[in-house]
């Protein structure tokens, strides 16, 4: 018990202050279960952000439901992640019933400039580690920028799992084999439970949706959830077309922007449209929704969870992972540049201000916490006096 209720704080306190989307949340994972609670290792770590790529589904929510499963089993995953989900939920379940996003609130508004600066920070801190860890030689730096390169200049919905692909393809080619008796890998399992209720929720539910406007919700929530990857960004137009006149366009732009606007996960842009669709029951419609959503990644993590971490254990798959370590870095810094950086610094001085913090964490290992109120009182210094 005492194991499940750390998991929960931890992950609870992460759900309060995660914003900037999913790559922010990968490198707020790694601060906390890698440097700081050595709960795993970068090398388990990348494993599991890798798999999380490979899968359709919420890519951030998926490593801390994999954090969960590793920690604590079953139990340890839902529960890291109820508590991550938790404050976004609640939050854009109380906007969807009192309207809130109607009021210009300035306070709102400087938290938000503050620790979104913060999610720079801790990208970009992220990005530095791992590529010390992960980058060392001529070939894993060459598949860095090249990868980086892909990724900056294509964007698709399947140019992340392609430059891992060949990440994978290039290493396994490339580095040597090791001069010793490879693993035993009799043992790798698959679970096959998960994947079939995957399968047949997916299949099923649409025969069934007309039923009700619950299952309605659910399964068009649950659809959305099984085919999007590439994470929450892609998750609007999917969830456009599965509604479809259920939702209006203005209320599909405005829980868009309110799901960026709150910490934690992007798919809890759910909660605030399943509340959206049934007012008279709006907590029900949120909970059906949110559940929904991510509930087709986590069947996916389960199923396949096992499986990875034993292949992983091959001299064969061992070569392909150095490569896709070095994709993995390179696409948290494509992220950066694409979408982390220019959605957070917008002056020469956010950038100092940027610089500033990274430098005071690498060095002087400041607690996060203290870091956080720094950016937060920045935000609101920069809102008050316009600058």
């Amino acid at each position: 018990m005492k194991n499940y209720i750390d998991i929960f704080i931890k992950f609870f306190t992460l759900g309060l202050f995660s914003f900037g989307g999913p790559m922010a949340h990968i490198g707020y994972f790694r601060k906390t279960f890698v440097e700081k609670l050595n709960w795993l290792d970068d090398s388990s770590y990348s494993r599991i952000l890798a798999l999380s790529q490979f899968l359709p589904g919420p890519s951030s929510s998926q490593v801390g439901f994999a954090i969960g499963l590793k920690k604590g089993g079953l139990i340890g995953a839902i529960t890291a992640f109820v508590a991550f989900t938790f404050p976004s939920f609640i939050l854009l379940y109380f906007i969807a019933t009192f309207d809130l996003s109607s009021s210009q609130n300035s306070s709102i508004e400087a938290l938000i400039i503050g620790l979104k600066l913060f999610a720079v920070v801790i990208v970009s801190d992220a990005i530095i580690s791992m590529f010390k860890s992960f980058c060392k030689d001529k070939l894993t730096i060459s598949i860095f920028a090249i990868s980086t390169i892909l990724l900056i200049s294509f964007s698709f919905v399947y140019m992340q799992i392609l430059v891992l692909v060949f990440a994978g393809v290039v290493s396994y080619f490339f580095v040597k084999k090791e001069n010793k008796k490879e693993e035993n890998s009799t043992n790798i399992k698959s679970k096959k439970f998960p994947l079939f209720i995957f399968f047949a929720l997916l299949f099923i539910l649409p025969l069934i949706a007309s039923s009700s406007i619950e299952l309605k919700i659910f399964s068009s929530f649950y659809e959305t959830g099984s085919l999007v990857f590439g994470g929450g960004h892609v998750v609007l137009p999917l969830l456009q077309d599965t509604l479809g006149s259920l939702v209006s366009k203005d209320d599909f732009i405005l829980s868009y922007s309110l799901a960026q606007a709150v910490p934690g996960p992007m798919f809890t842009i759910a909660s605030y449209l399943g509340a959206t669709i049934t007012e008279e029951q709006a907590f029900m419609g949120a909970l059906i929704a949110t559940l929904a959503i991510f509930l087709p990644g986590f069947l996916l993590i389960l199923a396949f969870y096992d499986s990875f971490e034993s292949l992983s254990k091959k001299q064969s798959i061992k070569k392909a992972l150095i490569g896709i370590n070095a994709g993995v870095v390179a696409l948290l810094f494509a992220v950066l540049i694409n979408t982390v950086f220019p959605n957070a610094v917008y002056s020469i001085f956010d950038f100092l201000v940027v610089l500033i913090g990274l430098f005071i964490l690498r060095v002087y290992k400041t607690n996060i916490f203290f870091l956080i109120l720094g950016f937060i009182l920045f935000g609101f210094v920069k809102t008050f006096f316009n600058f």
